[in-house]
């Protein structure tokens, strides 16, 4: 007897993709990266590799590294100010 095993890949189309309307300048000093940490496990080295691959390709000013409490909650308010007042981008990350 056969069995059919369906796959279901809970995912949606990737939408059409934009025209690029022109180049982003980065500052000459380099950009303000903030960083924000959900907590999981490994989340801390996950950041950090990406801080270091962003850091061997762009110049860095400043870092800002942020954590969320728990990684059921959303950021605080306070957190997320902090981060659009001191970073140009923010990178979050997840891991376990």
């Amino acid at each position: 007897m056969s069995k059919t095993i369906r796959l279901v890949i809970p995912e949606a189309q990737p939408p059409a993709i934009a025209a690029t309307r022109g180049h982003r300048n980065l500052r000459t000093d380099g950009i303000r990266l903030g960083i924000l940490d959900n907590s999981k496990g490994n989340a801390d080295h996950l950041l950090k590799f990406i801080v270091d691959a962003v850091k061997a390709q762009v110049r860095v000013a400043s870092v800002v590294a942020l954590r969320k409490p728990s990684p059921a909650v959303a950021a605080e308010k306070a957190v997320l100010d902090k981060l659009a007042a001191q970073a140009d981008c923010v990178i979050s990350a997840m891991a376990d």
